[in-house]
């Protein structure tokens, strides 16, 4: 196939924007905060499920002091209901009767208020480690709210910029023979497509070329497109070639 030499040289300004395209795609589809945000994601759910048994825990320290309450209110009724009977009454036996359950009485609210203490303890230690735990769960939910707004402008700058890269190259290409252009992108799906040849060196894969290889190169017409024996893309000749 032969091109004009500017016609190879432009093909250098159309593999630069096809590499300027595969990172804009590649940040596009996987932005830098991707892999953090995963590792949000996971520890976001981890975190919820530890939240989950605290918040379980915590729920049947309440019903226990629940029923603690329940269990002093009716030993505190019955103890003035008692104490109320035992005012009342001129019959020894029922006094000496009362008295005795009065006494129970007061041992049983006495051992339900310590447990009441004791409940109660337990209930703002389990409501402070549920706390801090929703706290460890609004660090990470922060966190992850500040990467994927800067993921989205990765993600929309990106877009933008692979816009303007194909509106650029569907003017460079729109400059040069279909043919050249059908040639070069398919040796760029297997290659960078087009490299600038200097100082004996292809810079698409950055191998120096043989002796025979060069003189290859030397012998061939600067119209002609030639390709690099060792990556196979479109290397192009210019006055910094040393050939």
């Amino acid at each position: 196939m032969n091109a004009s030499p500017a016609e190879q040289r432009a093909l250098l300004d159309v593999a630069d924007l096809d590499r300027r395209a595969r990172r804009a795609e590649a940040s596009r589809r996987t932005p830098p905060q991707a892999a953090r945000i995963a590792e949000l994601t996971a520890q976001r759910t981890a975190q919820g499920h530890e939240l989950s048994q605290l918040a379980g825990a915590r729920d049947d320290v309440q019903a226990e002091l629940a029923r603690l309450e329940s269990d002093v209110s009716v030993a505190e009724a019955r103890r003035d209901r008692d104490a109320s009977r035992l005012a009342a009454t001129s019959n020894s036996k029922d006094a000496t009767a009362l008295e005795h359950e009065l006494a129970s009485l007061k041992k049983r609210l006495s051992d339900l208020e310590d447990a009441e203490l004791d409940v109660m303890e337990r209930l703002e230690q389990a409501d402070a480690a549920l706390a801090a735990q929703q706290a460890v769960i609004d660090e990470t939910n922060a966190e992850g709210a500040r990467l994927s707004g800067e993921a989205k402008a990765v993600v929309a700058e990106a877009t933008a910029e692979l816009e303007q890269i194909a509106r650029d190259r569907a003017a460079v290409i729109g400059a040069l023979p279909g043919e050249l252009v059908a040639y070069y992108d398919k040796v760029a799906q297997r290659s960078t497509g087009a490299a600038l040849f200097t100082r004996g060196t292809c810079e698409g894969c950055r191998m120096v070329l043989s002796g025979t290889d060069l003189q290859a190169l030397r012998n061939a017409p600067a119209d002609r497109v030639v390709n690099c024996p060792e990556c196979g893309c479109i290397l192009v000749r210019t006055e910094e070639s040393g050939l």
